[in-house]
């Protein structure tokens, strides 16, 4: 049978939609092709409101509308007429008996239950705006699609326009409406039991690391955004998806300028607009492959910019850069100046465009407001590891919460490098060592597997010069002296790290005889 003969033409359709954008013009369509429009409810108002004819479902289930409109279409006199496969003889004779007329085309769309959770809704009234009839119909449809056709967004509407002209779907048509059908069924299913098991089951606040349990159910419901060239490496395959229950982040990102974003790219960004919003101060994060070359505040973005490129130039050339304010012209001119892959900013001031638009090859994304996600996911062979994900916010984050085990206490001015030192180093790969003054970073020593050679990686970065009289933080305890005493040979006046190994003594004995102020925070920000 050639694609052409599996053409089904439209005669009957059943429409019940919440949302209502393109109706009149949909049944208007339908109707010019002499097809019997059932509809429920509001849309059947709305219809014959256009001067459409329409038969009210009632008047086919023979049973009204009850419980304030929550039982509409549960009726053999629906359901057989999408669930009836006309293939089969018995189908066809069953509903000649029971005086039932199939249908051959669904539009329907669900109630908005994700739009009215965002909304700060009351439990009852999210509760009411989970659909049953709709995704009953819909399921129904798609399943049968060997006899009929669903529609569920009205984008989809010109894709019915066109059927009709041609004389019906296409078995390959209805097959591909089927497919998206069940998709946004299983996104909206997805939806509803993690808000259930999340809000009306109500578990201890996850953010309690010895709270309760966690969801015996979690999914994810992902729609594919774009396909990118290739994944880290040009023999793998690759693509974004995006996530339509979560706060849109660097994945909903305008691109202004520049060609495709890489796999890589992406990984970069997100790593930079990670690191840039851990600071309410102006901040400038430059990343390449997913660590920091230099992370930077300053009084504007532009003095930021110069701070972070100033910590290692070196590997800065072909990075990626985030910012957390708008990127100003000061900065643009700055950024031109080095070749760079991608700028994420919240947005650019007068003139910046024009400036960095002039570099070809640099890629320019305007993301939405930073709203991180409570958890993480992580994929392992054959599960997912899920955590809450890591702020600078537990209570070891506030300086005024340090505790002082060696030297001096610190200056203001150094206590304010430290708390800088501090927050930056999170965004640095385990074993992690971060050396900074003045705001801004000037040797970080990253992903190495002991921390000796972590620090080692920061002061050589830094250079003699800058390390003398930096300060340092390290994103976990120092098992050993010997990692603190690198740092003390470079002439690193104060460190914190979280303290915890069952040789601090040692440590902070070591401390006290270089002469280094330690601060312990009890917090520990491991990245791998």
């Amino acid at each position: 049978m050639t694609e052409e003969a599996t053409r089904r033409q439209i005669r009957r359709a059943l429409v019940s939609v919440y949302d209502k954008t393109g109706l009149v013009d949909l049944v208007r369509a339908l109707h010019g092709h002499g097809v019997e429009i059932v509809s429920t409810g509001s849309t059947a108002a709305a219809i014959e409101a256009a001067g459409v004819p329409v038969t009210p479902v009632e008047r086919v289930t023979g049973f009204p509308e009850c419980l304030g409109g929550r039982v509409k279409t549960l009726h053999p006199a629906v359901h057989a007429g999408l669930l009836a496969d006309l293939r089969q003889p018995s189908h066809a004779e069953q509903l000649a008996e029971l005086g039932i007329a199939p249908f051959d085309l669904l539009v329907s769309n669900l109630y908005p239950f994700t739009e009215t959770v965002r909304s700060g809704a009351g439990i009852d009234e999210c509760v009411e705006q989970i659909d049953i009839g709709g995704p009953a119909m819909v399921r129904a449809a798609a399943k049968n699609y060997n006899n009929v056709a669903v529609v569920t967004a009205p984008s989809a509407y010109p894709e019915v326009a066109r059927a009709l002209a041609a004389g019906g779907f296409t078995l390959a048509q209805r097959a591909a409406l089927a497919a998206r059908a069940f998709a946004d069924i299983a996104e909206y299913d997805v939806a509803v039991a993690n808000w259930f098991a999340s809000t009306v089951v109500a578990p201890p606040e996850p953010t309690d690391p010895g709270a309760g349990r966690w969801p015996e159910f979690a999914g994810l419901a992902l729609r594919v955004a774009k396909t990118l060239r290739y994944g880290e490496n040009p023999h793998q395959a690759a693509a974004l998806y995006t996530d339509p229950d979560a706060p849109p982040g660097l994945a909903q990102a305008e691109q202004v300028h520049g060609k495709e974003m890489s796999y890589n790219n992406y990984v970069d960004a997100d790593a930079a607009w990670r690191a840039a919003n851990d600071f309410a101060q102006p901040c400038v994060a430059i990343i390449k492959h997913a660590n920091p070359c230099g992370i930077a505040i300053g009084t504007d973005v532009a003095e930021a910019h110069r701070k972070a490129h100033a910590c290692d130039p070196l590997s800065a050339f072909g990075g990626v850069i985030a910012v957390n304010r708008p990127v100003s012209v000061a900065m643009a001119e700055q950024v031109a100046e080095v070749f760079t892959e991608v700028v994420v900013a919240p947005g650019y001031e007068p003139g910046a465009l024009d400036i960095l638009t002039r570099k070809k090859g640099i890629r320019l994304l305007r993301a939405p407001a930073w709203s991180p996600p409570p958890v993480e996911w992580r994929q392992v062979g054959g599960g997912v590891l899920v955590q809450t994900s890591d702020r600078v916010d537990a209570p070891g984050d506030d300086p005024a919460a340090w505790r002082l085990v060696a030297g001096p206490a610190a200056t203001e001015e150094v206590v304010r490098d430290l708390a800088f030192a501090w927050r930056a180093v999170r965004a640095v790969k385990s074993n992690a060592i971060l050396l900074a003054s003045g705001g801004a970073t000037v040797g970080v020593g990253m992903g190495q597997v002991n921390r000796v050679d972590a620090a080692r990686l920061a002061v050589a970065r830094a250079g003699a010069e800058r390390a003398s009289g930096a300060v340092a933080a390290s994103d976990a305890f120092f098992p050993f002296p010997d990692g603190l005493l690198v740092l003390a040979e470079a002439g690193v006046r104060a460190v914190v790290q979280p303290g915890g190994s069952v040789r601090d003594e040692e440590v902070i004995a070591a401390a006290d005889a270089a002469g280094i102020t330690m601060y312990l925070t009890g917090t520990r920000h491991f990245f791998h």
